[in-house]
């Protein structure tokens, strides 16, 4: 049956345009920034290392960045308690 693969997302800063065909064969090209020269591309999870490394390679590709957002806790409601954020006078005013 189908079976879902996490899958994480790249940042990734180019030089020019010209390599975002080229982009499409490490993984799935999700956004195009034309005007901000970057490509967030989506890979599985335990490809990412190895795709980063390939991709830092080629010459048209400034830098690699993953995305954070699977490493986040979903279910943080209590800022101050975590350390996030701590409480100031300006908040006990209502």
């Amino acid at each position: 049956m189908f079976e879902l693969v996490s899958r994480r997302a790249l940042i990734v800063r180019i030089n020019s345009n010209r390599v975002i065909r080229s982009l499409q064969r490490y993984g799935l090209v999700r956004y195009v920034s034309r005007h901000m020269h970057y490509v967030v591309l989506y890979v599985n999870q335990d490809e990412v290392e190895t795709v980063t490394d390939r991709l830092e390679k080629l010459r048209a590709v400034r830098y690699v960045k993953p995305s954070y957002r699977p490493d986040l806790d979903p279910t943080l409601t209590d800022l101050e308690m975590s350390g996030v954020y701590k409480l100031h006078d300006e908040d006990d005013k209502e």
